[in-house]
Order: structure tokens, then C-alpha cells, then sequence
């Protein structure tokens, strides 16, 4: 109780100076509703309350009485009044992650069942179960690259996507990883909410290092090899392109513990920065007078009640 009444105040107590206003207007109210107020001023008071049939001015509950109940609660949620305190909802939002997957002739060798591109899919689908309401967005590269999804929460919306891409619907073949990049970083930067990039893909083309060494620092990226371990380590291009970005490399194994270090890395990455006094703020309680507000409205469609008083 005492920690209640040291933090009671309102949100906005300029609100409480409608009550002025409301009590001018039921103030008037209440003398126009007086039919006797002109006759005392001709009538003795002890001969008038005889004269007058059905003296309505005598009821305990008229309808002004209920106006300036509801105006003055209807006054104190507006006022917002608040005794604690609660987070943000902007305080703890993921940090989205940016897929970029590679969607080229190389994808669909066979050295990892079924497909490459198939068994990328088949850990993107972990890693999202793994994220769970955290923001992915997808971006399908080869010979160019394209926005396919902006990063929503909605895993199955993504998965759906992903599964839906295949070397053969892409406009060009290559291997533009620098461009899908390059993209990847303007959503992130448009969207303010700070992220990471998950670049998977198998190889990447000779000369894309000196393209990717201009993207460095940038988000932070990952690049997910999904490739046998002995065809990741031989590859001089991949091994070069993770230096320029300066990206965490993850090869791809049998097991979930590359899905798991991923998912790790991805939630270290950093969000958007927080303003002071954002993470927590006090919480709205003005709202739990509606009910009664509605209630005291009610008495208003009542049959004669405002037009008899």
C-alpha cells in the first residue's frame, strides 16, 4: 500500500482541469432542470410544496447526477492514472536476421543429400524454429539478386518462400553475392532495427572479395558453407570472401550444432539503440474505467429518463 500511494500519479493531470468545464455544464444543467426556481421567488417555499404535483427535483438519481459521475471518470482516464511501472514493447524487440541464399546451378549437386540447396532449406527450417517470432527476411541471389520477403516474424511465410526457389526461375546465372549483400544491408538499414546478415551458399565466384571488401562495415554477417567440410576447406574464393566481410563462417554438419552456433551468433548480433527512459515506461491503468463508463451511459437509453427529469 505504501509503495502504491508514493507512485499514484497521472500521465497527463493537465487533463483534471476538464473537470472545471464539466461542472459549469452540470451546474447548468441541474437549474434547468428546477421548474420551481422562478415560482419561489413569488411563492412562499411552505405554500409552494403543495402546490407542485410529482416534485421530480426531490429524486436521489437523475440524469445529471450521472452525466458529471461519467464526465469525471471519463476525466480521470484520460488523466492516466499509474502506480507501476512496465517494459517497452520496443525495448526487446529481435534484432531481424537477413537470409541471403544462393540459388544457382551449384546448389543442386549432390554431395549433400538430397540437394544442396535442399539440405540449406532443411537448416533454415531448424534455425527458424530455433527463432521462433524473431524477424528473417530472404533474399535469392545468382547471377542477380533479389528481395524475395522483408524480415517477418512469420516463419512459415519464409520457409513457403524458400522452398519455392530454384535456379531455374532465376533471370541469370552467376554468382553476384556482393549485390545480394549490398541489398541485404539497405533493408536492415531502412528497417532502423538493427540485424544481421546469413549469407548461405556453397561457393562464391573468383573476384567477389575486392566487390565484398567495400561492404565491410556494414552488419555484421555470417556465412553458412553448405558444402562437404574438404570441398569448404580446398575453396581459396570462399575462404577469401569471408575475410573481406569480415564474417563468422559456419560449415555445414551432420548434426544441429551448426543450425545451434548460428542461431548463437545471431542473437549476439546488435539491435536498434534503445532512447533513454524507452525500455521501461508506466503503464496505462485509465482504461479499466470504460466498463463503468459504459454502464452509467446505459441509464440514458432508458424510456423517459432523460426527457421526464
Amino acid at each position: 500500500m505504501t509503495a502504491f500511494l508514493e507512485n499514484f500519479h497521472f500521465l497527463r493531470p493537465w487533463a483534471l482541469l476538464l473537470t472545471l468545464p464539466a461542472l459549469g455544464v452540470w451546474w447548468a444543467s441541474q437549474q434547468a432542470s428546477d421548474t420551481t426556481r422562478r415560482w419561489r421567488r413569488v411563492i412562499d417555499p411552505e405554500l409552494l410544496k403543495h402546490l407542485v404535483v410529482g416534485d421530480r427535483s426531490r429524486r436521489l438519481l437523475q440524469p445529471h447526477h450521472l452525466a458529471l459521475a461519467g464526465a469525471f471518470l471519463a476525466i480521470l482516464a484520460v488523466a492516466g492514472p499509474t502506480w507501476q511501472r512496465e517494459k517497452s514493447p520496443f525495448a526487446e524487440q529481435a534484432a531481424p536476421a537477413m537470409i541471403v541464399l544462393k540459388v544457382a546451378p551449384t546448389m543442386t549437386t549432390t554431395d549433400l543429400a538430397p540437394t544442396r540447396l535442399d539440405r540449406a532449406r532443411q537448416k533454415l527450417a531448424d534455425l527458424l524454429r530455433l527463432r521462433d517470432g524473431m524477424p528473417a527476411g530472404l533474399i535469392a541471389y545468382s547471377g542477380t539478386a533479389h528481395l524475395v520477403l522483408p524480415p517477418t516474424p512469420d516463419r512459415d511465410v519464409v520457409l513457403g518462400m524458400a522452398g519455392a526457389l530454384s535456379p531455374s526461375i532465376m533471370p541469370r546465372e552467376g554468382d553476384q553475392l556482393a549485390q545480394a549483400v549490398k541489398r541485404a544491408a539497405e533493408v536492415l538499414r531502412d528497417g532502423s532495427q538493427g540485424g544481421s546478415i546469413l549469407v548461405v551458399a556453397d561457393t562464391v565466384a573468383p573476384g567477389q572479395a575486392t566487390a565484398l571488401k567495400a561492404l565491410a562495415g556494414g552488419p555484421p554477417v555470417i556465412l553458412f558453407a553448405v558444402a562437404p567440410p574438404q570441398v569448404v576447406a580446398a575453396d581459396a574464393n570462399l575462404a577469401a570472401a569471408v575475410s573481406a566481410l569480415d564474417a563468422r563462417e559456419v560449415v555445414a554438419t551432420v548434426d544441429g550444432e551448426d543450425v545451434a552456433t548460428i542461431a548463437r551468433r545471431l542473437a549476439d548480433a546488435p539491435g536498434a539503440p534503445v532512447a533513454a527512459g524507452d525500455a521501461v515506461r508506466w503503464q496505462e491503468t485509465g482504461w479499466w474505467l470504460s466498463p463503468v463508463i459504459a454502464l452509467l451511459i446505459l441509464f440514458w437509453f432508458r424510456r423517459g429518463w432523460v426527457i421526464a427529469s
